[in-house]
């Protein structure tokens, strides 16, 4: 029998990661430490719990189908919020909520490509972006990147064919951390344009950027409608991942065929999320500037930590939003590294051939540490124990 598409693609990474943890016992004073999951542990603030209860209790709307592309009052508020954030002028009606961000770029990549079309991504990719490429049967074009993690512009062009449909992008970026420039976002950009294909940027970890101001420039740009897609997700500034909310920003052309898409795969986003997205954008412009500044200190605290393991032989190679991504000094493959770091030191992380082509060396030696829900004090002890370790 005929394997299929999704037969063929591999298992979800963080799932796989999950079951190393099977019969795994760590003692009380030495529990697990889990940077393998870039989400929010805790839930969203009681304030907004309390609204999401409220509306859902007083408000029969909260139960009942809405428009597929979204709510209008939550689409609006969204092309607002972008256009203060980005200088932008964008209208409610270029803007679509989805089931969280990862639908976001699957309805993208499904409305504008065909089976055997051609994507190019970066590596170290996101590996539910290439996950969906390989099950819609999207040739994935890989852009190695060099010790910076920066993909360069004249390399993507050099990959570019008749079959060439996107470039995508996430920035600041899953799971290498870096925050792409400005003026290399614009590169892609124009590349994009010049040669008639889209640039998809995903910016789900916009929030935690540590730049003040608008990370680019693309929205400013004439006509950025027909080439720029930008993709967003409300699950991290608003800790919502459990609600699935995200966004494109697009042309109403592309739109129109989205909405095919997210019709037949959900008809609509869950009423509940959508207003909680809503509420938060108008009430917690204060507290998401809170965790953004907690973000940013944990950052700094892994930047302090790295000089004692790098007397070990580790690299900091990118540090950025949720994520650290590091080289690691043994000589012994990430993968089989990382399930040896359950038992032995109490760690669950992620290994960069997660990230990786499986003949790409260098994700044999690269890890990725998420370490958005550890304290100063867990990042220290996670240090500790990387520091430990003997191979």
């Amino acid at each position: 029998m005929k394997m299929t598409r999704t037969a063929a693609t591999f298992a979800p990474p963080v799932m796989e990661a999950r079951r190393w943890l099977d019969g795994v016992e760590f003692a009380a004073d030495r529990p697990l430490i889990n940077v393998s999951q870039a989400a929010p542990v805790d839930p969203p603030p009681l304030a907004l719990r309390q609204a999401m209860a409220d509306f859902a209790v007083a408000q029969d709307s909260a139960h009942l189908y809405g428009p597929v592309l979204g709510n209008d009052d939550l689409r609006s508020e969204l092309a607002t919020q972008i256009n203060g954030h980005y200088s932008a002028n964008l209208s409610a009606d270029q803007v679509a909520i989805t089931s969280g961000c990862n639908q976001a770029f699957s309805a993208a990549i499904s409305a504008i490509t065909d089976q055997g079309d051609e994507v190019i991504l970066p590596t170290p990719w996101y590996f539910n972006h290439k996950m969906w490429l390989d099950m819609a049967g999207v040739k994935t074009v890989d852009l190695p990147t060099g010790d910076d993690l920066l993909p360069e512009p004249d390399k993507a062009r050099a990959l570019i064919t008749e079959n060439t449909r996107a470039i995508a992008l996430v920035t600041p970026n899953n799971p290498g951390g870096v925050e792409y420039p400005s003026d290399l976002v614009r590169r892609f950009y124009d590349l994009a344009r010049e040669t008639g294909i889209r640039l998809l940027v995903d910016e789900t970890y916009r929030d935690f950027d540590s730049r003040s101001g608008a990370p680019h420039d693309l929205f400013q740009q004439p006509d950025w409608d027909t080439t720029f897609v930008h993709l967003y997700s409300f699950s991290k500034a608003y800790r919502l991942t459990g609600h699935r909310v995200g966004a494109i920003a697009a042309g109403n052309p592309l739109l129109a065929e989205i909405e095919k898409f997210l019709d037949t795969v959900a008809i609509c986003p869950g009423q509940i999320g959508q207003f909680a997205a809503l509420w938060g954008m108008q009430n917690l412009s204060q507290w998401v500037s809170g965790e953004r500044d907690e973000i940013l200190d944990r950052r700094a605290a892994i930047a302090e930590e790295m000089p004692r393991l790098e007397r070990r032989g580790w690299r900091l190679l990118g540090l950025g939003a949720y994520f650290a991504y590091l080289e690691h000094p043994f000589g012994v493959a990430s993968d089989e590294l990382a399930r040896r770091l359950v038992p032995q030191a109490g760690i669950l992380l992620l290994p960069g051939t997660m990230f990786m082509p499986a003949d790409e060396p260098a994700g044999k030696q690269q890890v990725r540490i998420a370490f958005a829900n550890l304290d100063r004090a867990g990042i220290a002890q996670l240090f500790d124990r990387l520091q430990a370790l003997s191979f």
